[in-house]
């Protein structure tokens, strides 16, 4: 992976980053942009993570979703491990270019979640009550996809994606 920062157009004055026809991300202070996974079959919300220079450029250059783990500080090619690659099918950005939004296709059985669950999304808030200790999240899916234990234990980085 190459060590030089991806060049962007510049960002320009606001009608140039609202309306214009060119690339100029916003990162945030920690050099971040927030983006959002899709569903390209049918918009399901799958992830929402981070993706720096690199991982915005690697992510345009490859057609596959790279983003940057705040936990872990460094990139990573979303499946590297398990081998649910994202394929990405169409790549958005805001208005005014500080999110991105793609559309993904995911390798394997659909899930995009480390859990095992198809989204990140699995659980839902109960609304209406005041936050306590003891506010429950309720599962709003079918369950897992995947058991988490045995797709990482058995991770392939050769193995070829199947979309």
């Amino acid at each position: 992976m190459p060590d030089t920062v991806p060049s962007f157009a510049p960002r320009g004055d606001k009608a140039a980053v609202e309306e214009g026809d060119r690339l100029a991300p916003k990162f945030d202070a920690d050099g971040l942009i927030t983006a959002v996974a899709v569903d390209a079959r049918d918009g399901a919300v799958l992830m929402l993570a981070h993706m720096d220079a690199q991982a915005l450029a690697l992510t345009i250059e490859t057609g596959f979703a790279h983003y940057y783990s705040r936990s872990r500080r460094r990139l990573w090619k979303k499946g590297e491990e398990s081998g649910h690659v994202q394929k990405v099918v169409e790549l958005s950005i805001d208005c005014d270019q500080d999110a991105v939004l793609m559309r993904v296709e995911t390798a394997g059985p659909g899930a995009a979640c480390h859990t095992g669950h198809r989204s990140c999304f699995f659980r839902s808030v109960p609304l209406g009550a005041p936050p306590s200790p003891e506010l429950q999240l309720t599962v709003n899916d079918g369950g897992k996809l995947f058991d988490p234990s045995q797709v990482y234990a058995a991770a392939k980085k050769t193995d070829t994606p199947r979309f």
